[in-house]
């Protein structure tokens, strides 16, 4: 079984330069794909600030960023990916995107080379049956922020073989992550709890029941959560929140799954959170402000 030396990463967004970041940390080459040479570069200099933070804070040396930067490099097209043992998939939670992205990718890479998902929702065994390797395909689903959150969930197919199993796991070992393993159901275990809970809140919103700030402050102060649900649907994308909603909904066929009317408003009027300055808060001045 050969060991993973290079990894390919599908997407410059937030996840994928959050993958990037730790896979070229943890001593790894890297090739990032990504629609535009742009994202790519925003991308980088997303890396480059997130690890001076990282030396500030005396977790790593200007020698090992200077490294992790060097490893990484830009595919301009799949045929980037030749040369790679793993490519990791991280695009927008869309399974009719990533299905595409699969279709085109496989044909470029080795034969022996492994397919995963960063999807935090979708069937591994539906996504892996449009590859030319559902054997080799697993889904590795990293928590956002990628090089502060600890977690990543493993997620096999009903073909995934235990050889991709295993070198998918050593590569989690060696990144410092750790790692648990769910069965191939919607939304996995993290967002199956933590997405109807933000539902939920934005329900109480919807209801009445009480304002953003009022339901964030209840839940940080009587719930001890770091951040309330509002805040973090905001930081999350309520794009994807939705997305990861539909699917229980879909999946599940229970109305407890239903995404809350608001929610889909809150979308549809492009008021997807931080990355778009609005959403549960406004972003644009100097402090995030309720928008309700």
């Amino acid at each position: 079984m050969e060991p993973i030396r290079k990894v390919g990463v599908v997407g410059a967004g937030q996840m994928g330069r959050g993958i990037a970041h730790v896979v070229a940390l943890g001593g790894y080459d890297v090739a990032i794909n990504d629609i535009s040479k742009d994202a790519f570069d925003a991308a980088i200099e997303a890396v480059d600030k997130n690890l001076t933070r990282q030396v500030s804070k005396g977790k790593i040396n200007e020698e090992a960023k200077a490294q992790a930067l060097g490893r990484i490099s830009f595919a301009e097209t799949y045929e980037g990916f030749s040369n790679v043992d793993l490519v990791v998939e991280a695009a927008t939670e869309d399974e009719t995107v990533k299905r595409k992205i699969f279709v085109a990718v496989c044909p470029f890479l080795k034969p022996d080379a492994i397919l995963a998902t960063n999807t935090s929702s979708i069937s591994i065994t539906r996504l892996a049956a449009t590859t030319d390797r559902p054997e080799r395909f697993i889904g590795m689903h990293f928590m956002n922020p990628v090089p502060v959150m600890e977690l990543v969930e493993m997620i096999r197919g009903i073909a995934t073989d235990d050889a991709t199993f295993a070198r998918a796991k050593e590569l989690v070992g060696s990144l410092g992550k750790t790692m648990a393993v769910s069965e191939d159901f919607p939304a996995f275990m993290v967002n199956r709890i933590l997405l109807p809970m933000i539902n939920e809140a934005v329900y109480t919103l919807y209801e009445g029941v009480g304002s953003v700030d009022a339901i964030d402050t209840a839940m940080r102060l009587g719930a001890n959560h770091p951040m309330g649900p509002l805040q973090l649907a905001d930081f999350i994308g309520l794009d994807t929140c939705l997305s990861i909603m539909q699917v229980l909904y879909e999946g599940l066929a229970d109305s407890k799954y239903r995404p809350c009317p608001l929610l889909v408003k809150y979308v549809e009027a492009g008021w997807l959170g931080r990355k778009t300055n609005r959403g549960f808060y406004d972003y644009r001045g100097d402090e995030p402000m309720p928008t309700r």
